[in-house]
């Protein structure tokens, strides 16, 4: 199994200690932290992915014919 890659990353304080706080009440380091959120991140990115692929031969309408008709069916 290869070994995790060191790198430096730029927090706001704020950001930082509110890191600390949760991994000292958590029971679990700062990089565990950092890297459960890195990967929640790009698992919504690939579902978002997905979503669009999926859809991506729906047919589309412009948003301007869509508010007229939204206006003129009395929804706004």
């Amino acid at each position: 199994m290869p070994s995790d890659t060191r790198t430096t990353i730029y927090l706001k304080p704020k950001v930082y200690r509110a890191l600390e706080v949760k991994a000292a009440t958590t029971d679990r380091s700062l990089s565990d932290l950092v890297n459960a959120a890195v990967l929640e991140s790009l698992r919504e990115d690939a579902l978002d992915l997905e979503a669009f692929d999926r859809r991506a031969k729906e047919p589309t309408q412009a948003f301007e014919k869509v508010f007229k008709k939204l206006r003129c069916g009395g929804t706004l």
